[in-house]
């Protein structure tokens, strides 16, 4: 049941702040600005996100995760809501940059919170049908673009603000902490988290595993930004395509192969872990190496269909990551600090992709082929398979530490 509702609140999380980005047209009409102002409006809300991911964790640690979650989406629906009201460019950037703010509050209690309560075998696959709940919501940003042509743009954030109001009641009276938080030993452990925001990053940051991730989800992002930003242009210019045709060809196909192996990443991890500790640690490691040379071979090709086939088998496996990362850190990191843990790699991967965006197009402007940058890209992927491997020996070296001690 909680993994179901936070579905839904992921879903209305990406719908609410992608939309803006399908009704460009509309909102430039009705409030004129230039293209360097509507690109602030996603960059505020970016980095205000980012920032903060870290601290809210925190938040999410030391109170009810719950609760964190519950006042996330009200606040960021009347907030979505009050959008609708805006007459000015300054409105705008107000509301998105208290969007930012709101949500940064959401993925790291939530995430946290389906860890508290799947302990076992289930614990990728419910972390991965969130995930999946979060990509429906990538999806549909559509429905911006088109219910501002058929009414207009207010309309679309006066609509979903209202549901997300809505459903923030229907959290209130469903959506609960657990009685009881457990290690991955299956002990019952403290969940609230006593010391300082600071001393908890300290602890963090000085767990050698837990640096290795935050490289990993580095490396991915810069990655997966290259790749999403790049392929529709890669697409239309390697093969001489319409940007109708190209567009569909690096969305539609790639989507749907990560949105399947999202949900196979979680199946195959739990059955994994049943017979190995590090399952969810090797099948990430898997992938990434499926992955690299995937996206190695596209890069090479000159038909069509092998390059949509290749982009595809990366974007199945390269996900399996995704589905698996918080249950990574899980077997890395205190239970206490899960929230916090996530919130730092929230905002590594809000600096990275800013970064690796910025890298792509000052490559192009150098004439850098998109050939050369996305065989770069497999070999960061090899890098970070490396890294997973580098955790999985650490995981080991403790494990076998506890066992001669408890001997």
């Amino acid at each position: 049941m909680v993994v179901a509702l936070l579905c839904v609140v992921g879903c209305l999380n990406y719908l609410d702040r992608m939309m803006i980005t399908t009704m460009r047209s509309s909102m430039v009409e009705a409030i004129p600005m230039n293209d360097a102002q509507f690109g602030l409006l996603t960059a505020t809300f970016l980095w205000i996100y980012g920032i903060l991911s870290p601290f809210a964790g925190y938040l999410a640690d030391r109170f009810s995760r719950s609760k964190v979650i519950i006042f996330s989406l009200l606040v960021w629906s009347v907030v979505t809501w009050l959008t609708s009201l805006a007459h000015s460019f300054e409105f705008l950037l107000i509301t998105r940059a208290l969007m930012g703010v709101s949500e940064s509050f959401y993925a790291p209690a939530a995430l946290a919170l389906i860890m508290d309560y799947h302990t076992g075998s289930t614990r990728s696959l419910a972390n991965s049908i969130h995930i999946a709940g979060i990509m429906v919501g990538q999806s549909l940003g559509f429905l911006g673009g088109w219910l501002a042509e058929s009414h207009s743009w207010n309309f679309a954030f006066s609509v979903f603000g209202i549901m997300g109001i809505v459903y923030s009641g229907v959290l209130l009276l469903l959506l609960k902490d657990p009685q009881k938080s457990f290690s991955q030993s299956g002990t019952t452990t403290s969940k609230s988290l006593e010391i300082g925001f600071f001393k908890a990053l300290k602890v963090l940051l000085k767990n050698r595993a837990f640096v290795l991730a935050l490289t990993v989800w580095g490396l991915l992002g810069i990655v997966g930004w290259l790749v999403i930003g790049w392929l529709p242009t890669y697409f239309k210019e390697q093969f001489s395509l319409s940007q109708t045709m190209a567009g569909i060809y690096a969305t539609g196909y790639v989507q749907t192969a990560a949105f399947a192996g999202v949900i196979a990443g979680g199946i195959l991890a739990d059955r994994w872990s049943r017979k190995n500790p590090n399952g969810r640690i090797l099948l990430p490691m898997l992938g990434l190496g499926l992955a690299a040379p995937a996206i190695f071979l596209a890069s090479y090709t000159t038909l069509l269909v092998v390059a949509i086939g290749c982009f595809m088998v990366y974007s199945f496996t390269r996900i399996f990551t995704d589905g698996n990362m918080m249950p990574i850190l899980c077997l890395i990191i205190a239970p206490q600090l899960r929230a916090t843990g996530y919130g730092i790699l929230n905002f590594f991967a809000c600096i990275i992709g800013g970064i690796g965006l910025y890298a792509g197009g000052a490559l192009r402007d150098a004439q850098i082929p998109l050939e050369l940058i996305f065989q770069v890209s497999a070999s960061l992927l090899l890098v970070a398979t490396f890294l997973l491997y580098r955790i999985s020996l650490i995981r080991l070296k403790k494990q076998d530490q506890l066992t001669f001690s408890n001997s």
